[in-house]
């Protein structure tokens, strides 16, 4: 979730696009469509069921069922929106409704090209998955209206969004070809993407004209504003740009651009984060100087890593003024190739080159950098080349990547469905015995598959090594019970990953990690194992959310704010002692994971801001190398991200938010001090380090302690009130603190954004790199921080 009064640069949409009146109902056939793939996602067995909605809601869709032909000729609009927003009664979430977990779908989109005329609106909590095995093109018909064949966030007529931006969670769009050449050239966008977290694009082609010169306006992607997100592998052919976007933060990896005249135009962002861009054949290669120079740059800072721009005339251009006291358009290179681009940044305002091109750039930033001690420094130039640990890297010396698992090689009967082997998912049965069973059951070479459901789970599950587990849709996995998992001074896992030595490969997609009620001694997860090689174990597109649905008990009804009185925790309104752990001996890879504590409901009609106290974020400990793409922990009580003598992690963008009641109560309560997990201890700690007379005590965004070669490039740490209110935003003083680095610790930070807290690092205790030092556009930014 991000700021929700930050105003940004609004491209508005041209009219109200909705569904038609005229639409295809249900067929509920065996549509010959859905059998033409072999791929498993097209063939097994669907018992997937949304407890939480009408009795008959359907989860899984296939367009085909609803009227779709994917022929090319015939206008498939109606049709796929209608698979898109069927529900009895309405209950899928679109006008009035700012948000619904209780009516996810999945609309599945067999191969053949679907011709259509109008957007294509997938609702809330709706997952579009074309076939992997032969990927379905979606072309936009000459006559096309609208703002984008896809739009995930429709306006009306008065610029207004069906849902509110920051909050449009819950999304996947992967395996389809965009193709926009039957528009005019001079119109056409592939997809509106304006999102939130918990949201990816994944394996998707954008075809676009390249005729029309500078009169071509298509783009691939648009995104305004939002608070995102993850893209992975994306290519772009021709348009105006492969990408338009703005975005509070967002992170974007394996994305190439050929033949675009510009590959990105970053209109504005607080931080954004490539890796492994191949721009090929274009005039620019990302375009980042809008707003112009000083403090009217509107991007805050980009991170561009492993990558290489290729005949292209212009590699980046940039506003920066390494003389201005703001750090807007702080910049990092790290081992990005220009050998065939003469230019590799220049200045857009004046056209200087600032950095020729016809090389390989190892490491260059401009923005302000510190090492600690003394003032930040301004910087525009190469800086010593970035060290990486081995265990980071591939054998290019890139950082490690995998993209999520989809199985196209698997059939069907390779799957074993937990409604298949015992397991009932219905919100009130204890699946625990079920699921153990389950798991021990599956070998190497099958896929654990959970059909979309609410699983209660009580007591510790052991995920053993070389497992594949799989959900549709994010199905529940609530830590339950009156016993295990309520004792805070004796947590306990409710899923083990590995024993402690573990070597193997363990990959979990596509599932959603809750509590049902209370449950102030439950690590959600425990993860021990080490992958037999990089990228070998690791969550993908996996959620950890604590309150403020449905089925969980902790929602406004009980849970909400009390900024007007003196607030004490309510008991009945605790999450989880911890959401994740990583123990020493472990290696782990996770993209695309948000761990969240609820700051909002999301089911409960008003969709206020409620109060759930969850002790920890996620406590890394690994020292074998872990990998972090994408993520975001926030709302933890004690701390969102925690190294304890950790040793070789790699991020690739994180975000985190202090718990917004912080204030009414402050992080000293309900969770007591645990050492032998190295909890901060505030008390302690505020007595000898305040800054204000009352800020100390707030969610650590980062904690390190005794970890060694932690590499961070983008960070956005952000804390937006004090007992919910404002005024200290835009004073920059909502909390003292919020990154330490203690004791025997070297980091290597790249990119670290800052809001609110006066002290943006702070180093065993003492300041080292204040806000007032390194403003930027909405955030502090240091472009580099390194001890």
């Amino acid at each position: 979730m991000g700021f929700s009064t930050v105003i940004t640069t609004l491209l508005l949409a041209t009219g109200f696009l909705g569904f038609s009146s005229a639409v295809p109902t249900y067929q509920n056939s065996s549509d010959t469509g859905s059998q033409a793939s072999s791929w498993w996602f097209a063939q097994i067995e669907r018992e997937g069921k949304a407890v939480y909605a009408p009795e008959g809601y359907k989860v899984f869709r296939n367009v085909k069922d609803f009227g779709a032909v994917g022929d090319g000729i015939t206008d498939d609009s109606d049709a796929i929106n209608a698979a898109m927003g069927h529900g009895d009664g309405g209950v899928r979430c679109y006008l009035n409704c700012d948000s619904r977990t209780s009516t996810p779908a999945i609309a599945y989109f067999p191969p053949g090209t679907y011709l259509v005329s109008k957007p294509l609106i997938p609702l809330y909590y709706t997952h579009m998955v074309g076939d992997i095995v032969s990927p379905p093109t979606l072309k936009a018909s000459a006559n096309f209206t609208g703002i984008a064949v896809i739009d995930a966030n429709p306006y009306d007529n008065f610029g207004n969004n069906a849902w509110t931006n920051q909050n449009n969670f819950f999304r996947q769009v992967r395996n389809f070809v965009i193709d926009l050449t039957a528009q005019p050239f001079t119109t056409g966008t592939g997809i509106h993407w304006q999102v939130a977290q918990a949201t990816s694009l994944q394996n998707m082609i954008f075809n676009m004209r390249t005729d029309g010169g500078t009169a071509n306006a298509q783009q691939g992607v648009f995104i305004e504003n939002g608070s995102g997100g993850f893209l992975t592998d994306l290519t772009f052919n021709g348009g105006k740009y492969g990408m338009f976007i703005g975005s509070q933060q967002f992170t974007a990896r394996s994305l190439t651009f050929n033949d675009c005249d510009t590959a990105i135009f970053l209109n504005w962002d607080w931080l954004w984060t490539f890796h492994g861009l191949a721009i090929n054949r274009c005039r620019v290669g990302i375009n980042m100087a809008n707003g112009g120079s000083s403090g009217a740059q509107t991007v805050g800072s980009m991170l561009l890593l492993d990558s290489e721009v290729a005949n292209t005339q212009i590699g980046i251009l940039t506003a920066h003024d390494p003389a201005s006291t703001w750090t807007n358009g702080s910049l990092i290179l790290d081992n990005v190739d220009m050998s065939s681009t003469p230019i590799a940044i220049q200045n857009d305002i004046t056209e200087a080159t600032i950095l020729a091109g016809n090389a390989r750039i190892a490491s260059w930033a401009q923005g302000r950098t510190s090492t600690g001690t003394g003032p930040s420094q301004a910087i525009q130039g190469s800086i010593p080349d970035i060290q990486r640990p081995a265990s980071l890297v591939d054998s290019e010396g890139r950082f490690v990547t995998r993209s999520k698992p989809q199985y196209a090689e698997y059939l069907a009967s390779a799957f074993l469905r937990a409604k298949d082997n015992g397991c009932a998912g219905d919100g009130v049965t204890d699946d625990t015995a079920a699921i153990q069973a389950l798991f021990n059951s599956a070998t190497p070479d099958q896929i654990v598959y959970f059909d979309h459901g609410a699983y209660i789970i009580t007591d510790t599950i052991q995920v053993p090594k070389n497992i594949k587990i799989v959900g549709e849709i994010w199905p529940l996995l609530l830590a339950s019970g009156d016993a295990n998992f309520k004792d805070q001074n004796n947590p306990k896992p409710m899923f083990r990953v590995g024993e402690p030595g573990d070597v193997g490969n363990v990959e979990m997609i596509d599932l959603m990690i809750e509590t049902k009620g209370p449950q102030p001694g439950a690590i959600l997860m425990e993860w021990n194992i080490a992958g037999t090689k990089p990228g070998d174990a690791g969550l993908w597109d996996v959620h950890f959310r604590i309150g403020g649905t449905v089925g969980t008990d902790l929602q406004l009804d009980k849970c909400a704010k009390t900024p007007e009185v003196e607030t004490e925790p309510n008991p009945e309104c605790l999450g989880a002692w911890m959401l994740t752990h990583l123990t020493e001996q472990s290696s782990g890879y996770f993209e695309n994971v948000w761990w969240w504590v609820s700051d909002h409901e999301l089911d409960i009609q008003g969709w206020g801001q409620i109060n759930i106290y969850n002790g920890r974020g996620v406590l890394i400990e690994s020292t074998k190398g872990a990998w972090f793409w994408g993520t975001a922990s926030e709302h933890s009580v004690l701390y969102n991200y925690q190294f304890n003598r950790a040793k070789d992690v790699f991020l690739g963008h994180i975000q985190t938010e202090t718990a917004y009641m912080q204030g009414n109560p402050d992080a000293l309560v309900p969770f007591t001090v645990n050492a032998a997990y190295n909890d901060p201890d505030f008390a302690a700690y505020c007595a000898a380090h305040s800054i204000q007379a009352d800020r100390c005590p707030r969610t650590w965004g980062l904690r390190a302690i005794d970890s060694t070669d932690i590499l961070l490039y983008g960070a956005g740490m952000y804390s937006f009130f004090d007992n919910y209110a404002q005024e200290c935003v835009g004073l920059n003083n909502c909390q003292d603190h919020m990154t330490s680095l203690e004791g025997e610790t070297s980091v290597q930070f790249f990119g670290v954004s800052t809001k609110a807290a006066v002290s943006m690092i702070t180093i065993d205790g003492e300041p080292a790199a204040l806000d007032s030092e390194n403003r930027n556009s909405f955030c502090a930014t240091l472009i580099t921080f390194a001890v």
